[in-house]
């Protein structure tokens, strides 16, 4: 493995680079951290010229449209970022024989499964960002088929960007009960977690232990939104039956959300990789930082 040249991240400003950056630091991994403004993934010339000049060992694509709803009516755009942006990475990392890891979603899939997915299901996705990260998904694998990773996760949450958990630490302060869905199962991920397998995955991938292809990055366990919130409440030391369950057809949103987005980790496995803990453990050694940007936003004193 070279100890000298970088890893190149994707989406650097984003949620997920936000904890993968440092682990890389962490492990001694050089990185060349770009985000949007430093790279357009809807550039051709810039992406190539990128990979090119920095001659990454290992690129970890972080950069994503992920504004879900908004994809149902802006799919075209949508699809410039997530189908047609890891098509020219791939092309570029072809070019240069450079690893690269993509990641990807839980709605490539129907949602409409009774036991975890494996990484090989069929996909059926239900909406139109479910299509452009699938789309990307099959760029990837497509032109890279001995060094392309997917890396499915679901469910994200971290310190380093708007996300569930923020939202319900807000709602936790500004009402006395909240209602959330009770019918959508799933694994919350926290992106610390998640950064760690993409660091171990790469490494395997340079040091060929682990076989290209799909994996899939999720803690394990499953619960609910409901369920999440209930535990969140728990941490914040309030009452988790201030949470009410309620169904999805209470908040009907413009792209329909997966029923079902559990998935297994048998490739992880296979290729000697442990799948990230359960979304428990992980959420409550997140906390703390999380709840400490909370308060940072909010301009109230920790307790």
């Amino acid at each position: 493995m070279s100890v000298d040249r970088p890893w190149l991240i994707t989406g650097a400003g984003g949620m997920l680079a936000h904890d993968l950056l440092p682990a890389l630091a962490a492990a001694d991994i050089p990185a060349v951290a770009l985000d949007r403004a430093a790279l357009d993934l809807t550039d051709d010339n810039a992406v190539r010229r990128a990979v090119a000049e920095h001659r990454p060992t290992v690129v970890v694509n972080c950069a994503a449209w992920t504004a879900v709803d908004d994809a149902e009516t802006r799919e075209a755009e949508a699809l410039a970022v997530n189908g047609d942006g890891p098509a020219r990475l791939a092309a570029a990392c072809a070019a240069t024989g450079t690893v690269l890891l993509q990641v990807s979603t839980d709605y490539v899939f129907a949602g409409d499964a009774t036991a975890p997915y494996p990484e090989d299901a069929p996909t059926a996705p239900r909406s139109a960002y479910g299509r452009t990260k699938l789309a990307g998904e099959r760029a990837v694998l497509t032109a890279l088929p001995d060094i392309g990773y997917v890396v499915r996760t679901a469910w994200l949450y971290g310190a380093g960007g708007p996300n569930f958990v923020r939202t319900m630490m807000r709602l936790a302060d500004q009402r006395d009960t909240v209602d959330v869905v009770d019918d959508q199962r799933g694994q919350p991920t926290w992106t610390a977690d998640l950064a760690a397998l993409l660091l171990a995955l790469g490494r395997g991938a340079l040091d060929g232990t682990a076989p290209a292809g799909i994996y899939h990055g999720t803690s394990a366990g499953e619960t609910t939104w409901h369920g999440f919130t209930q535990e969140i409440f728990r941490l914040l030391g309030t009452d988790p039956a201030r949470v009410r369950p309620t169904t999805s057809e209470a908040f009907v949103r413009p792209a329909p959300r997966p029923a079902y987005s559990v998935l297994g980790h048998d490739r992880l496995r296979a290729a000697g990789l442990t799948p990230p803990r359960d979304w428990r453990t992980a959420l409550a050694e997140a906390f703390p930082e999380i709840h400490a940007v909370h308060r940072a936003q909010t301009k109230e004193t920790p307790a």
